[in-house]
């Protein structure tokens, strides 16, 4: 009995409830992280199919392509399009609240760029 270790119920109910606890606001989390990048990798993708004469519109008009096809619900319209040094350089930044239990809530801001 003077060497016999172990865990505690208390112990094992308040480790996994901070367990718990974790795993939801990973759940909750991970779409709008996983959307960030998608939106991210089609502005690459986009910059590099469309020509360096290519107007803000065409810009636009190919980034709702992709889009689409991604299922976003973020639109050409909340892009920063410019150009910098003869090549095109997409810009976003949005806001994404996301409601955790009762009145409280996530707010992350995410800013993202195709300029190197």
């Amino acid at each position: 009995m003077k060497y016999q270790r172990g865990v505690a119920l208390s112990g094992l109910i308040f480790w996994g409830i901070v367990l718990v606890l974790v795993a939801v606001l990973g759940m909750k989390v991970a779409p709008t992280a996983i959307e960030y990048f998608k939106i991210l990798k089609d502005s690459k993708a986009v910059v590099a199919q469309v020509g360096p004469d290519a107007t803000v519109a065409d810009v636009r008009k190919s980034f709702d392509k992709f889009a689409e096809i991604d299922m976003l619900e973020f639109s050409g319209n909340q892009l920063d399009i410019s150009k910098d040094g003869g090549k095109i350089v997409i810009e976003f930044a949005y806001e994404k609240r996301i409601h955790l239990f009762w009145n409280v809530s996530l707010l992350i801001d995410y800013k993202g760029s195709t300029a190197e």
